[in-house]
């Protein structure tokens, strides 16, 4: 017994870790989260609500193995190192690991890493400290709350509404998606005219009379102006002045997402999935290393030896005059767990340096965390934005230009930023201070309603209003795609009837829980468990104590949704025949139920897709029990012959075997081989 376990929560950190450490050290993974609540007990929550809501944990399907082997490393060696991921989530895996595999008190230590570079690891393994509990119990609190509202608000929607599902922050998010809906619907569009006048280099608006706002509201209003000006236009006043433009601070998972969202067109989960290998590791030519720091984080803050080692940097490529000071935080109260924000794990691996190990997703979203964190530690860049106002008949009309005197952070970050040169004429060098235009024209507009929300306006309401976690923002999304909730047209959030049905009827009966402040100072609560400041299951219990009551009366009176009726009749009791849902699915059956239990058999029409080259059927599309699309024998059982991937009833040209086709790309079911 000489070597030291270490368990990681991502298989694809062991190797490089390991590599760092060295060979005293043994790393292993738990392959994510162990267990979870059980669904036993009241309700099913797996919670003992009499006794201050005491947890019962279960197992994860398919970890029984994992724990088993991890029990044997755990008595193989003489010390064990939990290094779950840095945030509260690992932290309760940690836990759970120390619980569940029964390590003893002295013979382990927690430890924590933001990244996965060798300096980082070693360093970290010289500073362990033992599991924080309250972090744990802030987390296992989120977690509780979650399943009570996810099953008991769930069960309610199933049973009175077209709807599948309720969630703590899911719902609200669905919330703000109907309100928004709501706000465009009653928009009612105003008419409103602008004037412009033409000159042969440039263009101005008219916008005050008298030097007061003015607002065109017909076409009539703005004739009646066209006739009282003249092509003669007087340089009433020249203004320069030097502003900067200040650098943008390193992203935190929320600002990620939106900026990914709207820069590269990724949307929430594709973009967590690429930060995360980004971060677990890339093999480079001669080492294996993560290239960004941890992605789940709320804080803007740099390390001391990442801002000097990035100035230095900064002072060498672009110059001394280029190098920017570090702006004060603007971390909020509830930071997760003081972290840094995401950055590259070292500014010497430009993205370009990397580019060859990288696949296009990867590079672009490292290229972009890359030239963030640069561009913030970079000198502001300063423009001279000049206004010119032109007289007309006592009519003031704006033109408005700016130079850019130095680029400063642009350098780096102009790709991701709009910032645009206007150049126009040096009005305070004229000779004379008339100008002549060639033509002065009106335009109609009307006025827009709201902006449906995108992801990236989604997930910043989210943040702005304190509702859920950003690292949770991706999967909140998901879901209510997922459940038939929203559509997304044109990459903005439309609600589908569904979703306005269940909005509507949580709010008709838990408007006081299902609200954005009720959300957002369950989050402040969550944050005081962590810092040790509130009893977890006190929170628990002050929640449940409202909740309860108004499931109750949601279950007693709100009106059950009627099913909708195919306009056929029951053959064995002449009832309408109904549209229900069940486990599997929505099903056709009769509309007395219980009385009559008839069900109509569904034939759906069978998808041929070519020969079986095992016997005389065919392979036709079926789906498993889970709704998983594959390809079988219609003399199954007789002949099993089966496939995940569409068959294009081609051989192997080498084996034998039937050639099929995934994601535009044809290849063998059996051997290496493709087309």
């Amino acid at each position: 017994m000489t070597k030291k376990l270490v368990i990681v929560e991502s298989p694809a950190k062991t190797k490089t870790i390991g590599k760092y450490l060295g060979s005293d050290y043994k790393v292993v993974s738990s392959k994510g989260h162990i267990r979870d609540l059980s669904t036993s007990g009241k309700y099913g929550l797996g919670v003992d609500i009499e006794d201050n809501f005491k947890p019962k944990y279960t197992t994860i399907k398919g970890k029984k193995k994992t724990i088993d082997e991890l029990k044997k490393d755990v008595k193989s060696c003489d010390f064990v190192y939990l290094a779950t991921d840095p945030d509260r989530e690992g932290e309760a895996i940690s836990w759970h690991l120390f619980d569940a595999l029964g390590i003893e008190e002295e013979k382990y230590e927690r430890v924590v890493f933001n990244e996965i570079t060798k300096n980082a690891i070693l360093e970290s393994f010289n500073h362990p400290r033992k599991i924080d509990q309250d972090l744990v119990n802030s987390q296992e609190t989120r977690r509780i709350l979650d399943r009570i509202i996810g099953f008991r608000l769930s069960k309610l929607m199933q049973y009175k509404t077209s709807g599948t599902s309720a969630g703590r922050v899911q719902s609200v998010a669905l919330k703000l998606i109907v309100d928004k809906e709501r706000e465009i619907e009653s928009f009612v569009s105003e008419e409103y005219w602008s004037i412009k006048a033409i000159f042969p280099e440039f263009e101005a608006d008219l916008v005050t009379y008298n030097n007061k706002k003015i607002e065109i509201k017909n076409e009539i209003e703005a004739n009646e102006i066209l006739d009282k000006l003249s092509n003669k236009f007087k340089i009433d006043n020249v203004e320069k002045k030097q502003k900067e433009k200040a650098t943008k601070f390193p992203f935190i998972t929320s600002t990620l997402q939106q900026e990914a969202s709207s820069k590269l067109n990724m949307n929430a989960k594709k973009t967590m999935m690429i930060a995360q290998k980004l971060y677990e590791g890339i093999e480079l030519a001669d080492e294996t290393v993560g290239l960004i720091t941890y992605m789940r984080t709320d804080s803007t803050r740099l390390s001391a030896d990442f801002i000097n080692e990035t100035k230095n940097f900064i002072k060498a490529k672009y110059g001394e005059q280029y190098v920017g000071i570090v702006k004060k935080s603007k971390d909020k109260d509830n930071v997760q767990d003081a972290h840094e924000a995401i950055r590259p794990t070292s500014i010497n691996r430009t993205p370009e340096s990397v580019r060859p190990f990288l696949n296009d997703d990867e590079f672009k979203l490292y290229r972009m965390i890359y030239y963030r964190a640069l561009a913030y530690l970079m000198a502001p860049a300063k423009t001279e934005n000049t206004t010119v106002i032109f007289d007309n008949n006592n009519y003031q009309f704006k033109l408005t230009g700016q130079i850019i005197t130095f680029d400063g952070y642009l350098k780096v970050y102009k790709d991701y930023e709009d910032t645009k040169e206007n150049i126009i004429p040096p009005f305070d060098t004229y000779n004379s201070n008339i100008v002549i235009s060639n033509s002065i024209e009106k335009e109609q507009h009307f006025t827009q309603p709201p902006a449906r929300y995108t992801e990236a306006k989604l997930v910043k309401a989210m943040e702005e209003l304190g509702i859920g976690r950003p690292s949770t923002y991706a999967t909140i999304m998901s879901n209510i795609k997922d459940r038939g909730y929203v559509n997304i047209v044109e990459k903005k959030f439309h609600p589908t009837e569904i979703g306005i049905e269940v909005t509507d009827k949580l709010q008709e009966y838990f408007d006081s829980i299902i609200n954005v402040e009720y959300t957002a100072s369950m989050e402040e609560d969550l944050d005081k468990i962590a810092d040790g400041d509130l009893v977890w299951y006190n929170t628990l219990s002050d929640f449940y104590k409202k909740f309860e009551p108004l499931l109750d009366e949601a279950f007693k009176n709100m009106e059950k949704q009627a099913p909708e009726e195919t306009g056929e009749t029951c053959p064995e009791c002449g009832n309408p025949l109904v549209i229900r849902k069940g486990r599997y699915g929505k099903f056709t059956a009769c509309s007395n139920y219980p009385e009559c239990k008839y069900i109509k058999q569904e034939k759906a029409e069978t998808k041929e897709i070519c020969d079986c080259p095992n016997c005389d059927g065919k392979i036709v599309e079926k789906k498993s029990r889970k709704g998983k699309v594959f390809y079988g024998c219609n003399n199954y059982p007789t002949c099993k012959t089966a496939y995940w991937d569409t068959p294009t009833g081609e051989k192997c040209p080498e084996c034998g075997e039937m050639l099929v086709e995934k994601k535009n790309v044809i290849k063998c079911s059996s051997c290496e081989f493709k087309k």
